[in-house]
């Protein structure tokens, strides 16, 4: 009787072995049934904490608490099976101490099965990001535009448009990276400072509205499905399926009113 193996997944130490190689595709995933689709077609899934805006209505991504990026990882989790999975630390989760950043992390980690964490940050966490490397965690990091911190920046508008903002992000990107994370996430920054990071630093960069430049590229699902109702300007609509949604409800609704059975073509019918 022959035995089949499973598909071995993508670790994280593959995709920081991809830097300047081929280019790095990756998606935000909440849902098994996505991620199982998805899985045949990237190298990693984010469990974004997005998910709070795009999935269950709020305005930024702050409300979102650890349990629920945690259930959505287990779900991402049994869906797909090659792609590495990475989970979100919600806002609040890791940016009191190193410690606080392991704890929660490790529990994302042990309950999700998840194979790596991402935090928003550059220097001020350096430290943090060292500390759960050090201690068996793949960390992914994110400079740029941090939407975590939309209550100190104001709005989500992109980053380094002039060359005196460039030194910060920079700075920002080269600590994330000699503090052992593997990759990173460089959001809504200008083409020129999203290439010369990508040149300075050693892991791979993956660009969300930061051009073609990056190592990698990443979008929101729902965002490039046309499933959201304000996508980023930066973001081409690969699909429409929010209108495809639309028409089949209200087809839908429209067979309902006009009393035809809506489903199969027959009924259950009594037995004689």
């Amino acid at each position: 009787m022959s035995q089949h193996s499973p598909a071995k997944r993508t670790t994280a130490p593959d995709i920081r072995a991809r830097k300047g190689g081929a280019p790095i595709v990756s998606l935000t995933s909440y849902h098994a049934h996505t991620a199982a689709i998805a899985d045949r077609h990237v190298d990693f899934l984010l469990v974004g904490d997005s998910l709070g805006m795009v999935m269950h209505g709020f305005e930024s991504t702050l409300p979102v608490p650890l349990e629920l990026m945690i259930m959505h990882g287990r779900a991402v989790m049994r869906g797909a099976k090659k792609a590495l999975v990475v989970v979100d630390m919600p806002f609040g989760s890791y940016e009191e101490s190193p410690s606080q950043a392991f704890r929660n992390a490790a529990r994302v980690v042990k309950e999700t099965e998840c194979g790596a964490i991402k935090l928003e940050g550059g220097r001020r966490m350096a430290e943090t990001i060292h500390f759960l490397t050090e201690r068996g965690i793949p960390v992914m990091g994110h400079v740029g535009l941090t939407p975590q911190s939309i209550n100190t920046i104001g709005s989500f508008k992109a980053q380094g448009r002039t060359r005196e903002e460039w030194a910060a992000i920079e700075e920002d990107a080269r600590v994330v990276a000699e503090a052992g994370a593997f990759a990173m996430v460089i959001e809504a920054v200008a083409e020129p400072l999203a290439a010369k990071i990508t040149k300075q630093v050693a892991v791979p960069t993956i660009g969300i509205g930061a051009s073609s430049v990056c190592d990698g590229q990443i979008l929101v699902m729902e965002d490039m499905l046309g499933l959201s109702p304000r996508v980023p300007r930066f973001v081409k609509e690969f699909g429409k399926v929010g209108e495809a949604i639309e028409r089949a409800i209200a087809t839908y609704a429209e067979d309902v009113r006009s009393r035809q059975f809506p489903g199969a073509d027959n009924t259950y019918a009594l037995k004689e």
